[in-house]
């Protein structure tokens, strides 16, 4: 069977029943981080300018699905293109398959199970079916999307979000290929735009161009069958070097991806090609005395892919510092750490920050990680002090949080809690977050209603 109609068939009929419990904890951590980290953006200016751009008269109250877990709503499309802004825009949420899954399919597919009034495990399966086709289009990509300018989030989350909303709405397997097949040619997404409110807006407009793709498709809307494998089709248009598998059967439904390439959940809001040198820079602080002014020169070793995504030497805003290897040394050693507090303006401005940041070298290597071929197979940090000691940090091969080391309930907690407090929920934060660990006992309206 060709390509995409083996992708139709697989959201088609993927049954619930078949999928394993690991698969939906996988998924439904997903879905409560990317919750947390929405909440936690929802008053940033994008999801702000977004809002009242596509609402110009005002969220109404009666929409079909709910703004950012408040009590504003907003027609499906527009909440889940704006909430997947909002959840985004903080650069919190979780990464795997060379992207960042959740802040796509989690916004598509809520906004969608609430008009649809949904079960939890209809969200859970949808999330599923989009995961393992975003999982099955990066098998066979043998370069990196990053390299030629594309942002995978942007590009294969229209895709997922669409396949995710076409097992929500229960399409036949024509129906669902005719969905992803639309979805693929809303792919988009420049890595030029790093650090601007225009990355964020990446994942949202997936969001919405993958559940108007299965809209469209269940009301008879066309597209090629072909559109991912034919020769002038999504996977040899985004390729960077045409290294692209057109033409093996699918995998897809053979095996679980997500048992194996899981999700990696951030314990920064940075860029996730900081977090290793991050954990490796704070070790260095808690295990040495030092400060920032007794620092000569810091070193960081990681691969040439990380330090091309890492654009900003020398950043002005908290969106800039997101994606800077040299913000990032010098908040973990000013402040001790990089969480919300520090990723503002006026921390990123300060002139001991400004400072520190000149005395950051980035050494970029080619030693990649065969597991994972962006990056290097490991990060490491050194410090020279003016007085001559050189502090050399550990090897970091995986952050904490990564799949292989995963946070526990009780870290995940932490995380949601202090993402509720930014955005001003603090108080629900125990309520809400028990009510996501039982989302398969209950329906996608009794969220929104108890929110």
């Amino acid at each position: 069977m060709a390509l995409t109609r083996a992708l139709g068939a697989f959201v088609a009929g993927l049954d619930r029943r078949t999928i394993p419990a690991e698969a939906f904890r996988i998924a439904r951590m997903g879905l409560i981080d990317c919750v947390g980290v929405m909440i936690a953006g929802r008053d940033d200016d994008a999801p702000q300018i977004l809002r009242r751009t596509l609402l110009p008269t005002g969220a109404p109250t009666g929409g079909e699905a709910t703004l950012y877990f408040s009590d504003l709503r907003a027609p499906a499309p527009e909440a889940a293109w704006i909430n997947g802004t909002a959840a985004h825009v903080l650069d919190f949420d979780d990464v795997s398959l060379r992207g960042h899954p959740s802040t796509v399919l989690v916004p598509a597919i809520m906004a969608e199970a609430e008009a649809l009034g949904s079960s939890g495990t209809d969200i859970l399966t949808a999330y599923v079916a989009g995961y393992e086709v975003w999982a099955e289009l990066i098998r066979r990509e043998r370069g990196m999307l990053h390299s030629k300018g594309w942002h995978p989030t942007g590009v294969l989350g229209a895709i997922g979000a669409a396949a995710a909303c076409a097992r929500l709405h229960g399409l036949d397997a024509e129906r669902a290929t005719m969905a992803i097949a639309l979805g693929a040619s809303q792919s988009a997404g420049l890595m030029a735009n790093f650090g601007t409110m225009t990355k964020p807006f990446h994942a949202g407009r997936s969001a919405h161009s993958g559940l108007m793709a299965a809209r469209l498709a269940k009301a008879g809307f066309t597209a090629s069958a072909d559109a991912i494998e034919h020769p002038q089709g999504f996977l040899s248009a985004v390729s960077q070097h045409g290294e692209v598998d057109r033409e093996s059967a699918a995998t897809i439904g053979h095996q679980f991806r997500i048992l194996t390439e899981g999700l990696s959940i951030k314990k920064f809001p940075a860029c996730y090609c900081t977090h290793r040198a991050i954990d490796g820079a704070l070790e260095l602080v808690r295990g040495n005395s030092f400060g920032a002014d007794d620092v000569a020169k810091v070193e960081v070793h990681i691969s040439d892919r990380f330090a091309t995504i890492l654009r900003n030497a020398k950043p002005q805003t908290g969106l800039e510092a997101k994606f800077s290897m040299q913000f990032a040394m010098a908040a973990s050693v000013i402040a001790g750490r990089v969480g919300l507090p520090e990723l503002t303006d006026a921390f990123v401005r300060r002139p001991d920050v400004q400072a520190l940041m000149t005395k950051v070298q980035v050494l970029p290597n080619q030693d990649y990680d065969p597991e994972s071929p962006s990056g290097s197979r490991f990060d490491k940090v050194v410090v020279t002090l003016k007085d001559g000691r050189v502090i050399d940090g550990p090897e970091i091969r995986r952050a904490r949080g990564h799949a292989t080391i995963p946070l526990s309930d009780g870290e995940l907690f932490e995380k949601f809690r202090a993402c509720l407090e930014v955005g001003g929920e603090v108080a629900r934060a125990e309520s809400l977050f028990d009510r996501l660990l039982a989302l398969d006992t209950i329906q996608a309206r009794q969220i929104a209603a108890a929110a």
